[in-house]
């Protein structure tokens, strides 16, 4: 009776340390799984956001808005100074009756302009002046900005679209542009250069 208590109490004890060990060992087994699972869930999930990321490209939008207030700021100041030469031309019919048109007219220099007009148009072509070569340029660069949304990608087009109007603004002159003109073009290629430079990009020489 005793040898069969104790080997019921024996078997109890191995029963139960037996099971206690191997629910242990379930558990430790099922929280090394889902460490496992969550771990490499993490790996799976921050390899995708990467991935994501680097495949996202940036869209880039014309700013219509400063587009448009550019042209209407360019077209009220150049018809302040085609008021200026047209008043300067009035009283000179004769020199300018001489002339082909306009641009031929002021190319010749043969004219004399009054102290106001002389004063406004020093003014305008002063080297901050609006007609100068900073602010020029400036605009320029502004608008080949707005045009294009700021894509880098398109900065030597802006270029080329520049050089092209260039020549032809010397074609309707009928020659090389005055000295002022020049420093512009000259200040504008700069500042393409250093568009480019700022973005990364090699310009051809």
């Amino acid at each position: 009776m005793s040898v069969n208590g104790v080997t019921s109490t024996q078997a109890a004890a191995a029963y139960s340390y037996n099971s206690t060990s191997a629910a242990k060992e379930k558990t430790s087994a099922e929280e090394a799984k889902t460490t496992t699972t969550a771990e490499d869930t993490g790996v799976i999930y921050e390899h995708s956001t990467a991935a994501k990321t680097s495949s996202t490209k940036k869209t880039y939008t014309p700013d219509t808005n400063l587009v448009n207030k550019l042209k209407a700021d360019a077209e009220n100041r150049a018809s302040q100074l085609r008021s200026l030469v047209e008043q300067m031309m009035g009283k000179q019919a004769n020199t300018y009756g001489n002339a082909n048109d306009i641009w031929s007219f002021l190319r010749s220099g043969n004219f004399t302009v009054d102290p106001a007009t002389k004063a406004q148009a020093q003014a305008d072509i002063a080297e901050d002046g609006y007609w100068g070569v900073n602010q020029t340029s400036d605009r320029i660069i502004q608008f080949a900005n707005a045009l294009t949304g700021g894509d880098p990608d398109k900065i030597e087009s802006m270029r080329e679209a520049f050089k092209k109007g260039y020549a032809q603004a010397e074609k309707t002159w009928g020659g090389s542009l005055p000295e002022i003109s020049q420093k512009t073009y000259d200040a504008v290629m700069e500042k393409f250069d250093k568009l480019a430079a700022d973005a990364g990009l090699t310009t051809e020489e």
